[in-house]
């Protein structure tokens, strides 16, 4: 890593910084010698009863508690087992404002804005809260929505929230067997959706999949369509069978107050799903409450959002950052969505949207920023930017070339947080500190009361060496349960077969010297030649700043009683992979990585297969090639490109 840091918050920011105002907060409260983020973060580890105590007052929860904080808080084991006499309703804590200032920003490729006040925001979750109960929804009850990334769709899962409905979504991008993958497991009573949406300058109708889908779940009792599109692209979506159009379901109920049922701290507030490229995807059930205030402490302590901030993430409804982003709204803070492609008008429309918006924030993935570098498009010499503060990246490990890109090529002054989670947590073990430096390459911190620890092989911690992130004990947002899990089976495999007692999440990572966390990839995925470990995203690195190359994906191939490398690569325009250029890639490799990383074999493709979230997938790839059935090829974005690494005679010899 470089000798210094990318970037060094000024003095003015740091004590502008909600992290610095925190460490007041509790300083006030009698706890003393928290003079820097490691004070603090040990501190919330030893302490973290007062810890999460601490944070409810200071982030001003709305709801009920007793002095019982944590059941067992140092025992690592599944279930939840924070503040278990509390109650409270997330949407109350997320509509707190009613005043006219923005609450929703919301655009698409079209390019029209519609801005919702926190007064029309507020009162179109109550209309549709009201609406719920109309037809007998309530406690429990799930509802499901098959939608864009558009106001409607938050207003209906802060509707749920309100009557202690479960709210659960896919992108309308998804297939009927994917939808039914996910929503047939959990049985959802009502399902949103939308006429279309558009996507990569083109509309895209939903009907026909949603006719298909319907009646596929017998436990429905309404249907709800959202005009999103227009209807001379996509048609009304009124003929699907019994649909009622968003208008009339939430009209009669305008003006109804917002009503939201006290509810225990970890009753169930969303179910995500796993990515489901193993077989059919596990349904994550999160707590409202412990959702709620991990989220308050990643947006204002490790983001820095405040009051009156506008904040964006490049998201999906299928992803759990568009959760993490409604999240926002408990700040007091207004959210932008923006749904289509973040390549559309090549490549600058996000950037147009962050100028458009004042945005404070701009939440993306590390693959965005590499495919703007790769574009030649420097943002900082065609955009102002002059609100934005943070930059956040997730999806993927962001390499180093990543990070001094940002700051030559988007704004200078600027905080970039890399963060990683996951859906498991639908929150993250590793994010930024906005009060802290940021070192080329490395996510700065491991976040506030997540016992974060890299593991070797034996289960034994370790620093300055490559191993599994763990977590020694729980946290509020673990997963309440699995659904359909009743003897948490599914569960305990998921996070606890590997060591006993500690959360293994699967990612392969080092803790540095600087306290900041590097991440090699998912450690499923690791490469073993010659019983070495190798992290994909070591690779990724290095083949990806050759300007050749737009992406790449490396597996392992069993090959004569060992572990090969096999690297493929998706090249830029008429560029081609001879034999001239494969060598210049290897000398790339073993310049800068060792011999071990270097490929056997260099393989060109024209896609590379991804979820719909994103990430490329490398296990369904190594299945194909060794010719084994992917199981759930509807968990992918674009399963056809699978084909192309089935009987490649390169791998053959």
């Amino acid at each position: 890593m470089s000798g210094q840091p990318l970037w060094v918050p000024s003095p003015q920011r740091i004590a502008a910084a909600t992290m610095t105002r925190f460490r007041e907060h509790l300083e006030a409260a009698g706890i003393r010698d928290l003079g820097g983020y490691e004070d603090l973060y040990h501190w919330s580890l030893r302490d973290p009863e007062r810890f999460w105590s601490e944070s409810w007052e200071f982030f001003g929860i709305r709801g009920t508690r007793t002095a019982r904080v944590a059941d067992r808080p140092f025992e690592m084991r599944p279930g939840a087992h924070f503040f278990p006499d509390a109650t409270l309703n997330f949407a109350e804590n997320a509509l707190v404002r009613t005043d006219d200032a923005a609450a929703i920003i919301a655009t698409d490729e079209r390019g029209t804005f519609h801005t919702w006040s926190w007064a029309e925001l507020r009162r179109e979750t109550a209309a549709f809260a009201r609406a719920l109960r109309t037809c007998g929804i309530g406690r429990g009850d799930r509802v499901a929505g098959f939608v864009p990334n558009i106001a409607e769709t938050v207003i209906a899962a802060l509707g749920a929230a309100a009557v202690g409905a479960v709210w659960s979504s896919c992108s309308p991008d998804f297939g009927v067997q994917g939808v039914l993958d996910r929503f047939g497991q959990i049985e959802p009573r009502l399902l949103v959706c939308a006429n279309g949406y558009y996507y990569g300058g083109r509309p895209f109708t939903c009907t026909d999949r949603t006719r298909a889908i319907v009646p596929a779940l017998p436990s429905l009792r309404r249907v709800i369509v959202i005009p999103h599109a227009d209807a001379a692209d996509c048609g009304s979506g009124m003929d699907v069978a019994g649909a009622t159009s968003w208008e009339a379901f939430v009209a009669p109920h305008r003006g109804a107050p917002l009503e939201c049922e006290p509810l225990p701290f970890n009753h169930p507030l969303y179910i995500l799903y796993s990515s489901g490229t193993t077989g059919v995807p596990k349904c994550i059930v999160h707590g409202a409450g412990g959702t709620l205030i991990q989220h308050l402490k990643e947006h204002q302590l490790h983001c820095d959002v405040k009051r009156d901030d506008r904040v964006f993430y490049f998201t999906t409804c299928g992803w759990m950052m568009w959760n993490w982003l409604v999240s926002v709204l408990a700040s007091s803070a207004a959210i932008v969505l923006y749904d289509g492609s973040p390549m559309h008008r090549d490549g600058a429309v996000l950037f147009d949207v962050a100028d458009q918006t004042h945005m404070t924030l701009f939440g993306t993935s590390a693959k965005f920023i590499d495919a703007v570098a790769k574009a030649g498009m420097r943002p900082i010499r065609t955009h102002s930017l002059a609100s934005l503060r943070t930059m956040t990246s997730t999806g993927s490990p962001l390499a180093p070339d990543a990070f001094d890109f940002v700051y030559s090529g988007i704004k200078h002054d600027i905080h970039l947080a890399s963060i990683s989670g996951g859906t498991d947590i639908i929150s993250c073990f590793v994010g930024g500190n906005p009060a802290a430096p940021v070192w080329r390459g490395e996510i700065q911190a491991r976040a506030l009361g997540m016992n974060v620890q890299v593991y070797d092989e034996h289960g034994q911690p370790v620093r300055g060496r490559k191993g599994e992130l763990v977590c020694t004990q729980p946290f509020p947002s673990m997963p309440v349960e699995f659904w359909n899990d009743p003897d948490g089976r599914k569960y305990h495999a998921a996070y606890f077969d590997r060591f006993r007692g500690v959360w293994t999440h699967g990612d392969y990572v080092e803790l540095t010297a600087h306290n900041g966390v590097i991440i090699y990839g998912r450690s499923d995925a690791v490469l073993n030649p010659g019983g070495v470990r190798i992290g994909t995203a070591e690779i990724y690195r290095q083949v990806e700043q050759l300007p050749e190359i737009v992406e790449s994906l490396a597996i392992g191939q069993q090959w004569h009683g060992d572990e090969r490398i096999v690297l493929f690569v998706r090249l830029r325009g008429d560029a081609s992979l001879d034999d001239e250029f494969r060598e210049r890639i290897r000398r790339h490799i073993r310049a800068n990585t060792t011999p071990r990383h270097v490929p056997a074999r260099i393989v060109q493709v024209t896609d590379i297969p991804r979820t719909r979230s994103g990430k490329i997938v490398e296990l369904a790839v190594r299945d194909v090639v060794h010719g084994r059935e992917v199981k759930n090829r509807e968990a992918l974005a674009n399963p056809e490109a699978l084909e192309q690494f089935s009987h490649r005679p390169e791998l053959s010899t």
